[in-house]
């Protein structure tokens, strides 16, 4: 299984998918709900994703990107002490890479199960993308509202406009809502937004 998945990977290092795990999972959900599913997938090269798009997703979910291998054991055991200290499971810490290995091969649910096979595929994913495809990967297929896949979907489906004109408030406020893209609205993402905003000024952006 190992080689089939490794071999698949060495083909997104150029070619890009047709579907993923996840909106396989959403368009097998959408046969049980009465709500109907369109799907807006419009994958595109990276040149035509605003680079404030770019470092406003790196901003909001993964800033240590470029250091960690795939893992961010740094994040993770900060966010266990704050776990700890309030007595409840909070967010999952997971890194860019984590999260485009489950888009692409699982889905969304939550299980000891999947999050095992997610570390085993993580140095894969490193040693065979790369970082620069990684992020291109991943923004162009995560989701970012019920049937809407990827950056340039996002784009026209919330500001009417390509990817690659996307302003720094606008990519801010799209990064906004990738925790919880089936809920959270970019319009109402006023104080997150200006927190990513603020994270990419001190990154140098």
């Amino acid at each position: 299984m190992y080689v089939c998945l490794a071999f698949s990977m060495f083909v997104l290092k150029w070619a890009t998918p047709l579907t993923t795990g996840v909106q396989t999972q959403r368009r097998i959900e959408s046969w049980f709900d009465k709500k109907t599913y369109v799907k807006s997938y419009k994958p595109v090269p990276m040149s035509r994703i605003s680079r404030d798009l770019q470092h406003a997703v790196v901003a909001a979910e993964d800033t240590r990107f470029r250091e960690h291998l795939g893992v961010d054991f740094k994040e993770m055991q900060k966010l266990l002490e704050e776990d700890l200290e309030a007595g409840s499971l909070g967010r999952g810490g997971s890194t860019i890479t984590q999260q485009l290995v489950k888009n692409l091969y699982l889905t969304t649910q939550r299980s000891l199960i999947r999050k095992g096979f997610e570390f085993t595929l993580v140095p894969l994913a490193e040693f065979i993308l790369g970082k620069d495809r990684i992020l291109d990967l991943y923004l162009n297929v995560i989701e970012w509202g019920p049937g809407i896949y990827g950056a340039e979907a996002a784009s026209q489906f919330y500001y009417k406009q390509p990817a690659a004109k996307l302003t720094r408030d606008q990519a801010a406020r799209l990064a906004a809502i990738i925790p919880s893209p089936r809920r959270r609205k970019p319009e109402r993402m006023n104080a997150y937004s200006e927190v990513i905003q603020t994270r990419m000024r001190q990154m140098g952006w």
